[in-house]
């Protein structure tokens, strides 16, 4: 199965990590990019909307999407929001479903109450963290 990775960029790293394992259980992973140099942690976010604009990430993550036969959400914890997806994955979830794409969800949906009502009508997949779930 082909699978696109969404979430944060500022878990990056776990992504990576998730992406090994998917591709050790025999899937082919498509991962968002990153601009180098770029803080992902900082509170001036200008330098992260112009690398998207420049690199019109958005754009190529959709098409990523377009292209797999599912999406995996790797929700973690961002400071005191458990399992947070923001706004850019949700997005991209959103463009999933309407492709009608297989929605996973790597933790369990967060509790957001301004997107809840959306994330369970795209009804995804929990996984619990159970990658070998993926099906």
């Amino acid at each position: 199965m082909t699978i696109a990775i969404c979430g944060s960029i500022k878990f990056y790293d776990k992504m990576v990590e998730t992406q090994r394992k998917l591709e050790k259980l025999g899937h082919k992973v498509l991962m968002p990019n990153k601009a180098e140099g770029v803080d992902y942690w900082a509170k001036d976010n200008k330098s992260r909307v112009e690398a998207k604009k420049k690199f019109r990430f958005i754009d190529e993550h959709l098409d990523k999407i377009e292209k797999s036969d599912a999406v995996l959400v790797v929700n973690v914890t961002k400071k005191d929001i458990v399992n947070y997806i923001g706004a850019n994955t949700f997005l991209e979830m959103g463009f999933a479903y309407y492709r009608k794409k297989k929605i996973f969800t790597l933790n369990p949906l967060p509790d957001q109450p301004y997107i809840i009502d959306e994330l369970l009508t795209f009804n995804p997949v929990v996984i619990s963290g159970k990658l070998a779930n993926i099906k």
